[in-house]
């Protein structure tokens, strides 16, 4: 499949998507997946079932042309639906979090560029409906297409695949201070998942945003009290943990605007998501990221943070309110 000129942009705040459709009985559903984790659209595979297949979703898996045996997922079964074949049905081979998925769907249409702007969150009831599988929506052509959430999907159907933060056996947490990390994430689970997790380890407090958007809102607010109060930006928050693909705004947009503030620049960025891979690392760097992981691995990002913190607070001196980074945390 070829790959557009997006994908060598960098907070322009836009995106591509793949256009697919799945078919029920006198209904066509319209849905998108973001072109940065399409490998390739191809006729369906002969596939040899799996052992322990947890979901019925999962057809079977297939050999793929790099050499690697390829799990084969049909989107209509895992969201519930009754699929009508009327033509031959395509597979979308998709790549993130470095593994290679196919998905069968009924057809491909074409590839949109939109602005993130255009892409709205999903509501309660659509999130409850798709089992928390829809990321957002756009309203394209006189139809309406849902932007499915494919890392959630293959999280619950391999477990093993899902958001995690791990420890050595026999580790003990060093006490320290607690930080304040403003996470951005548009999906639900994933959000929750960070927070409890980061939460547990007894070094930080999360403030969750849904979108990029809020997430600037959140940080501006902050900004204007550390303003007003004459203190650090640390003082409120310590770092910023992102993902990429949002409604409203992207991460790689809420990253340029964070580096190009006077005042929030000072905080790390942290860019979590499952388009950091080698081919795209150069966006993350392009904004000024200061680190870049790709889901599901949190124990090493959250690593990663402890340090960059570390290091901002040696470089950081505040004239009238000097003190020790992450020593006061103020709710917003």
């Amino acid at each position: 499949m070829a790959q557009t000129n997006i994908l060598l942009d960098a907070g322009t705040n836009e995106l591509e998507i793949v256009e697919f459709y799945l078919d029920e009985e006198e209904y066509r559903g319209y849905y998108g997946v973001n072109v940065a984790k399409v490998l390739e659209i191809i006729r369906p595979q002969p596939v040899t079932s799996m052992p322990q297949m947890r979901h019925s979703a999962v057809l079977g898996a297939f050999p793929h042309r790099d050499g690697r045996v390829v799990p084969m997922v049909d989107l209509s079964l895992y969201l519930g639906k009754v699929r009508v074949e009327s033509q031959e049905p395509k597979v979308i081979v998709t790549e993130f979090n470095n593994v290679i998925t196919g998905f069968r769907v009924s057809g491909v249409n074409r590839i949109h560029r939109l602005s993130w702007q255009d892409v709205e969150a999903p509501g309660e009831f659509l999130q409850h409906t798709s089992r928390n599988a829809v990321t957002g929506v756009v309203r394209l052509e006189g139809r309406v297409l849902f932007i499915l959430d494919m890392e959630a999907i293959i999280g619950e159907l391999d477990p093993s695949l899902s958001i995690r933060m791990t420890r050595v056996p026999g580790e003990e947490e060093v006490p320290g201070a607690v930080y304040t990390i403003l996470h951005a994430d548009d999906s639900g689970n994933v959000r929750n998942l960070v927070k409890s997790l980061l939460e547990a380890s007894e070094r930080f407090k999360v403030i969750s945003t849904s979108n990029g958007g809020e997430a600037w809102s959140t940080l501006t607010r902050l900004r204007d009290k550390c303003t007003a109060s004459e203190q650090p930006i640390t003082a409120f928050v310590n770092a910023v943990i992102s993902d990429i693909e949002m409604p409203n705004l992207d991460g790689l947009t809420l990253c340029r605007q964070i580096k190009q503030d006077p005042i929030l620049k000072a905080l790390p960025v942290a860019l979590f998501s499952s388009l950091v891979t080698d081919r795209l690392e150069h966006k993350g760097e392009s904004v000024g990221a200061d680190a870049q992981f790709a889901k599901p691995d949190l124990q090493i990002l959250s690593e990663k943070v402890l340090e960059l913190i570390a290091l901002s607070s040696t470089a950081q001196y505040h004239p009238k309110t000097p003190q020790p980074l992450g020593s006061k945390t103020e709710a917003i």
